[in-house]
């Protein structure tokens, strides 16, 4: 019985899967030279087996079902940005997070999108194993193929704790990446976007 009896916790996860997951990390434990039965270790495999499974929760959404639920017809034809979007993702070489931010813009052709659905596609493809450049090119071209815009432009900017915790331990690089379709092809356009992106409104 709970300690605590006005605390209740529900948790929406696939149970073999967890089991599953947190019987092999019992077992990596043991490689690492710990004893998984230490008090403090006890509940640690089913905590990953259940953080795995969050930090990965995006396989089972559709990305372009997100932005469909929300379009609307609008002759709205100005370039719309979302910046500074927040990213966590999982390096799929190490397993190891990597975090940063997202700019998106989009230049409308007969449809806009509810705002809120642009992050809600960058998480989608975030919380998957993944590298960046992939990342990249993933939120640009869904947002493409589902809204059919004049154009899309995608940058992120990103830590990567593979880099700063082991390996060549550099804290304080970022990686940036970035991917345009259409009308940012265009270098005035996309010199536009550019600036937008790092000037601070007044």
């Amino acid at each position: 019985m709970s300690n605590y009896p006005n605390y209740h916790k529900t948790d929406h996860y696939n149970t073999d899967t967890t089991n599953n997951i947190a019987a092999r990390y019992t077992e990596i434990l043991g490689f690492l030279g710990e004893d998984a039965t230490r008090d403090g270790l006890l509940k640690t495999p089913e905590r990953v087996a259940k953080a795995l499974q969050y930090l990965t929760h995006g396989y089972h959404l559709d990305a372009a079902e997100i932005l469909r639920s929300a379009m609307f017809e609008e002759e709205y034809s100005q370039m719309v940005i979302v910046k500074d979007i927040e990213v966590y993702s999982m390096c799929e070489h190490h397993i190891l997070p990597f975090f940063g931010k997202a700019h998106i813009a989009y230049i409308p052709n007969g449809h806009i999108v509810g705002l809120s659905k642009i992050p809600r596609v960058v998480d989608v493809f975030a919380r998957r194993l993944q590298v960046q450049e992939r990342l990249t090119n993933q939120i640009k071209d869904c947002i493409q193929d589902t809204l059919t815009p004049a154009g899309v432009a995608v940058v992120m900017e990103c830590k990567h704790t593979c880099m700063s915790m082991r390996g060549i331990q550099k804290q304080n690089s970022v990686t940036t990446t970035s991917a345009f379709t259409g009308e940012f092809i265009n270098d005035k356009t996309r010199s536009e976007f550019l600036h937008l992106i790092t000037a601070k409104l007044a």
